[in-house]
């Protein structure tokens, strides 16, 4: 284990001085790259932060769809290959629970305030993992 600061303090700091910092002092295009790139960063933090929790339960959930397999890609895999042939489709069961559910993970990470995903949340009644 490494000493503070914590990887996610780290990413926090160059992220907050790319947003206040460098950005207001900035030419339009210089500041332009300073928000794209603490935009990629926070996507990185989210990454870290429930990257691998998410995985774990889609590829749970993928497991109890399909019986077998090792890796999350080849469950992907798999699944995709059983939708192509008409194994499964939406309508058989867990099916359409898995691929929403597996949506809404990917979107928890990769655009979090997407208005679309928010709305989603708000129906099902999901709790939001970071603004």
């Amino acid at each position: 284990m490494q000493d503070q600061p914590s990887p996610d303090e780290l990413l926090g700091s160059v992220i907050d001085f790319l947003r206040e910092t460098v950005v207001p002092e900035a030419r339009p295009r210089t500041a332009f790259l300073a928000r794209v790139a603490a935009s990629a960063l926070e996507l990185v933090w989210r990454q870290i932060e429930f990257g691998a929790a998410g995985e774990e339960v889609e590829k749970q959930r993928l497991l109890a769809l399909l019986g077998s397999g090792d890796t999350l890609p080849e469950l992907n895999n798999a699944l995709a290959d059983a939708l192509a042939e008409g194994r499964l489709d939406i309508g058989s069961p867990g099916v359409a629970e898995h691929l929403r559910a597996t949506t809404l993970e990917k979107l928890s990470v990769d655009q979090p305030r997407y208005s679309g995903y928010r709305a989603a949340l708000r129906v099902s009644g999901d709790a939001a993992r970071k603004d």
